[in-house]
């Protein structure tokens, strides 16, 4: 049948942003932004704001299961308002707090009789991946934004009967299920390879610290007999990675500056870019590579573990290079500089004005650490990077369900696909 989405719709209300301290009447909520969707689409609100609300506003806007969110303003050239995420209920048993939407966003409840909440919003994903949002953004000067009412009453819909929407939904979202187990996964893979590096590393309670007294180092107390050394004591190289002059022929790929503190790398931190130079060899990273970010307000210090053996990509020149001697050196150095005492001395050690600030390569390869036993460190090794190699493997299966999911949305929903057969 044929709707706009306005036909849709029981309830659509505007974001509020709040106050970040608690006043009379305020109600202290979890405040969800478009930068948060990524996160709570998979039920994480751990770096989603806290924000108090005034209560006779928390009580009109607070968000309930399958309700959608959509970015109506703050877009970008490359990444236009329009996106959305879905609410589902795991999310709400999970959180302490009452959850609404940022002032740049706005909250959709979907009529249930007309409509299933869950298709809609992978009928909203389809028509955003389409390119069908660009016609209602805008940006005159300053944000970028939505032209939600024109979107909401103009732009036509066809849609199945519920069964098939329900049928059509539930095969799209249990992708996402599985992906978010994969997630569920690889966050416990990094939580136990940093308890193990806390344990041994900082704590130093490490097999055998029994009978190892402590003395004092530039670091504080550290084990008798431990040194305190550079990272490029630990290095064959420490260099800075290459700026791209693009032209086309080359078909050469480059790490672009987004790299996330952790070990993934998702498909989005990778642009396929046609470099003109010649990248010289010791630029493209190799197999235990630390990679550091040391350019750009915000991004300083993330950390990449490069644990990727059949890819051949170029580091550009936001990035610097660690590359060890040794594999186990390589791992310890990554869980010393993405560790929150290594990532406050960073952050202690940045240069610049307010325009741009980096962290010096000389700074990086000067960074001190306490340097244990070569024993030790292999030790560590043979448990920590089975972990690491188990999350890569956990990463590299979340992105190929992602691709078939994104090939098989515009298939079901323009009824390619029968959702009976499929």
């Amino acid at each position: 049948m044929a709707y706009v989405l306005k036909d849709l719709i029981a309830i659509s209300k505007d974001g509020e942003w709040g106050k970040g301290e608690p006043f009379d009447e305020s109600v202290e909520m979890i405040v969800v932004r478009g930068t948060d969707f990524g996160d709570v689409r998979f039920g994480d609100t751990l770096t989603t704001p806290r924000r108090h609300i005034p209560k006779h506003i928390a009580e009109r806007k607070k968000l309930q299961p399958w309700d959608v969110i959509i970015e109506v303003a703050g877009g970008t050239k490359n990444q236009i308002t329009g996106r959305t995420v879905l609410l589902r209920p795991h999310l709400f048993s999970c959180s302490e707090l009452p959850l609404t939407c940022a002032s740049f966003s706005r909250f959709i409840r979907f009529n249930t009789e007309l409509c299933d909440p869950e298709f809609m919003f992978w009928y909203l994903q389809h028509l955003y991946a389409a390119g069908a949002m660009h016609a209602y953004h805008t940006q005159h000067t300053g944000v970028a934004r939505f032209q939600w009412t024109t979107f909401s009453e103009r732009e036509p819909l066809k849609i199945p009967v519920l069964a098939a929407q329900r049928r059509i939904a539930g095969i799209l979202s249990a992708y996402d299920e599985l992906i978010e187990n994969s997630q569920r996964r690889i966050g416990i893979l990094e939580a136990m390879a940093r308890a193990l590096y806390r344990e041994w590393f900082v704590h130093f309670r490490f097999p055998g610290h029994e009978n190892c007294p402590r003395v004092a180092s530039p670091l504080g107390e550290i084990p008798k007999e431990w040194e305190v050394k550079s990272v490029e004591s630990f290095c064959t190289l420490v260099t800075r990675g290459v700026t791209p002059k693009y032209e086309t022929g080359s078909g050469r790929f480059i790490i672009n500056q987004k790299v996330n503190r952790g070990t993934e790398l998702s498909l989005g931190d990778l642009k396929e870019l046609e470099i003109a130079l010649e990248v010289p060899p010791e630029k493209f990273a190799r197999f235990g590579d630390v990679l550091v970010n040391c350019l750009g307000e915000g991004t300083i210090g993330r950390v990449h573990f490069y644990s990727e053996t059949h890819r051949d990509w170029a580091v550009d020149q936001h990035m610097s290079i660690c590359r060890a001697a040794k594999t186990s050196s390589a791992l310890y150095i990554y869980f010393t500089l993405e560790s929150e005492e290594g990532q406050g001395r960073i952050a202690s050690l940045k240069t610049g004005g307010t325009n741009m600030t980096m962290f010096n390569i000389s700074a990086l390869r000067s960074f001190a650490l306490v340097s244990p036993p070569e024993n030790l460190l292999a030790r560590f090794a043979d448990l920590a990077l089975p972990m690491l190699r188990q999350k890569q493997a956990l990463t590299e299966l979340n992105r190929n369900l992602r691709r078939a999911r994104d090939l098989l949305l515009p298939r079901l929903l323009s009824g390619q696909i029968d959702v009976e057969a499929a």
